[in-house]
């Protein structure tokens, strides 16, 4: 099944909340999802990156933005323990650090 990246950047007014794009974020992931990053998750869904970007739209606000990129080859990171380093791990097609 096809990995995403989902990328977002919010500028909340005060007091604002997204608690409902983080409900769709964690629906969209069928296949899994991975959040160990402020404003970055890693998705596993069948959905396309324009049905992502569709369902996501609604729950921001404006001034902000989102990318969805698929996953492709390579990836390499740094200072992730336990459930965060072990769902890289078990999810991307990579040599363990």
């Amino acid at each position: 099944m096809p990995l995403y990246m989902i990328g977002y950047d919010l500028h909340p007014s005060e007091g604002e909340k997204y608690g409902d794009l983080y409900t769709a974020l964690e629906a969209i992931g069928s296949g899994g999802y991975w959040d160990c990053l402020d404003s970055t998750w890693l998705v596993i869904t069948e959905k396309t990156p324009t049905q992502i970007r569709d369902e996501l739209e609604r729950y921001l606000k404006e001034g902000d933005r989102l990318l969805v990129m698929r996953y492709g080859e390579g990836a390499a990171w740094h200072g992730f323990k336990d459930d965060c380093q072990t769902w890289l791990e078990d999810n991307l097609n990579v040599q363990k650090p």
